[in-house]
């Protein structure tokens, strides 16, 4: 895309989207134009429909996956190209509402014994006790964890907002232990990707590998698992 790629990466900046939605959009743009061979500004509406419904009856993308497809070429055309977006030609899909896998108490305590490194087992109690998402628990600081008032500080959580959350007595005592071990310098949880905290792709690895043990144990029910927010406990 060249020039369009970076004009289009300058005013995502400039609106402060978050860098996965920057990398989210700049990939269906690259997808849309490798798909046709020509560029963006040369395509329309009708290459719009037909790369959407690529996605998802070749790239089997479920109905969410194709809203961001719709979104980034919603914003390419009208915010890079400063063109009209046809709503009566270009449908917008409709995700599927699904409700959360909230997993019990007991269920918890089962999926946290059943994960032995120290780590995932911290990274995963923070979670689920501080009510936290998964991008929420990876950005943490050392300096976010206020043991004197018993709370925990997200800064930038969903939708750019800095808020606070409760640190219960069990969850400290484990960070504490965590960091005895590990000795974390900046984040809390430490890892390597290029801003120097864990991958999350390593947390959902695990969570997953967890859970499969327990389903095997029929402890867990052997649905598709996703991060539920739970209560502090």
């Amino acid at each position: 895309m060249g020039k369009l790629h970076d004009k289009m990466l300058m005013v995502m900046q400039m609106r402060n989207f978050s860098a996965r939605t920057i990398q989210a959009y700049t990939a269906h743009m690259k997808a849309f134009v490798k798909l046709f061979g020509r560029s963006p500004d040369e395509l329309g509406s009708d290459e719009i429909c037909q790369y959407l419904h690529y996605l998802r009856s070749e790239k089997k993308a479920s109905w969410s996956g194709v809203n961001i497809g719709c979104c980034a070429l919603k914003f390419f055309y009208e915010n890079v190209l400063g063109m009209e977006w046809n709503v009566e030609k270009i449908p917008r899909p409709k995700s599927e509402q699904k409700l959360p896998i909230v997993l019990s108490t007991d269920e918890v305590k089962s999926l946290l014994n059943a994960t032995f490194n120290l780590k995932h087992r911290a990274v995963f109690m923070t979670i689920y006790s501080a009510g936290l998402r998964l991008n929420e628990a990876l950005h943490l600081k050392i300096s976010d964890i206020d043991s004197k008032r018993m709370q925990i500080r997200v800064s930038q959580g969903k939708g750019k907002k800095d808020r606070y959350t409760l640190l219960s007595n069990v969850l400290l005592s484990l960070l504490r232990t965590y960091y005895r071990m590990y000795k974390p310098k900046l984040w809390l949880f430490e890892g390597n990707t290029s801003d120097g905290t864990l991958y999350p792709g390593s947390i959902q690895r695990a969570i997953h590998k967890a859970k499969k043990k327990l389903a095997l144990l029929s402890l867990l029910p052997s649905t598709r698992f996703a991060i539920p927010l739970l209560p502090t406990f």
